[in-house]
């Protein structure tokens, strides 16, 4: 990761994506670059071409909250992007970061999960790994090689593409939710690093600069004992833990994907599996 023009980078990324069509361009012969001109950029946005190139190339760090709006109307950004531009052209402070440290799940928001017996439950760290859950979200992604790791479950575990009918979709939108969830950490740049050796999807998704938090959508699942599965899920976030997003699962009523929930909750009501934290937060 190149962290000394991050500005740039994003700024580069998203002109690419973006077509003069979007923009209203007229479309003119063919064209030498992917996406938008920097002059094009530069005039769209009401700012000189030589203060857009400087803005790219990192030697101009300070612009407006007036250019940087509209640049993101230029490059069509939505509400997460627009706000990731920002935090990228006006960074909060110049202190050195804290250390990283290891993310913890409170004993209340454990036992809270615990009672919910039909609604799978997950709470997810900065990076999305898995850091507490029930026992009906275990069962959900249990039997896979990184079932405590829904990024590395996505891009390196050799069943994702099954379990994830709609792969495509999830892996592009678990990288933009990585992007907006770990932005301000110092540990991302080793899970990037990692993740671009071993995955030239990720590679490739990670090079868009896409930004988008998780929220709530619908997604669908192949499981391993009880077959397709189309579950709606929310995303909250743990205020007492900043960085935390509690993940809820729910099947629509009396539908089949209810059935089969059904069905696995009974799977594991043995009580083999139970809710689990496995970074309990320390005693006082």
């Amino acid at each position: 990761m190149d962290t000394d023009n991050p500005l740039g980078r994003f700024l580069r990324a998203r002109r690419a994506l973006t077509s003069p069509q979007q923009t209203g361009l007229p479309q003119t012969g063919r064209r030498r670059v992917p996406g938008l001109r920097r002059e094009e950029v530069a005039i769209l946005s009401g700012v000189s071409t030589d203060y857009y190139v400087r803005l790219e190339q990192g030697r101009e760090r300070s612009p407006s909250a007036q250019v940087v709006d509209a640049l993101a109307r230029t490059l069509d950004l939505d509400g997460d992007a627009r706000a990731h531009l920002h935090r990228l052209a006006h960074p909060t402070g110049t202190a050195p970061r804290p250390a990283a440290r290891d993310e913890h799940v409170s004993a209340t928001l454990v036992n809270m999960m615990a009672g919910w017996h039909r609604t799978p439950a997950l709470v997810l760290g900065r990076h999305l790994n898995v850091l507490a859950h029930n026992a009906l979200g275990a069962a959900l992604f249990d039997g896979h090689t990184h079932s405590r790791d829904l990024l590395r479950l996505v891009f390196l575990d050799p069943q994702a593409r099954d379990f994830y009918p709609d792969w495509e979709q999830i892996a592009a939108g678990t990288v933009a939710a990585l992007r907006a969830g770990a932005a301000d950490d110092p540990r991302l740049a080793a899970t990037v690093g990692e993740l671009c050796l071993k995955s030239e999807e990720f590679a490739r998704l990670w090079a868009r600069h896409d930004v988008r938090r998780k929220t709530h959508e619908s997604k669908r699942f192949h499981h391993r004992l009880v077959g397709e599965l189309t579950l709606d899920y929310e995303t909250l976030t743990v205020n007492s833990a900043p960085g935390q997003q509690l993940i809820v699962y729910q099947a629509a009523p009396d539908s089949t994907s209810e059935h089969a929930l059904a069905l696995l909750g009974s799977l594991t009501a043995s009580g083999t599996q139970r809710t689990r934290n496995p970074h309990p937060a320390p005693e006082h």
